[in-house]
């Protein structure tokens, strides 16, 4: 008797799950921002531009404040 392939197996458990759950919902990428996700970008880019990244020589990297007098965040 032929053994069932892995792959066959994990196939045939998905399209169980499908038939459960129903298939996975997707969105389009191509739609316009709304305001407030604009906004939260603006605000997620200006923090990113606060912080500079060290790497260490053994390869690891950490975040430190670009400017090195404050100390609000330590």
């Amino acid at each position: 008797m032929a053994k069932t392939p892995f792959v066959q197996k994990l196939m045939s458990l998905t399209g169980r799950l499908r038939y459960i759950f129903g298939p996975a919902s997707s969105s389009p990428l191509d739609h316009e921002m709304t305001p407030e996700n604009k906004d939260l970008l603006v605000q997620q880019q200006a923090a990113a531009q606060e912080f500079v990244t060290v790497k260490r020589a053994d390869g690891s990297t950490y975040l430190v404040p670009r400017d090195p007098n404050d100390q609000s965040r330590r």
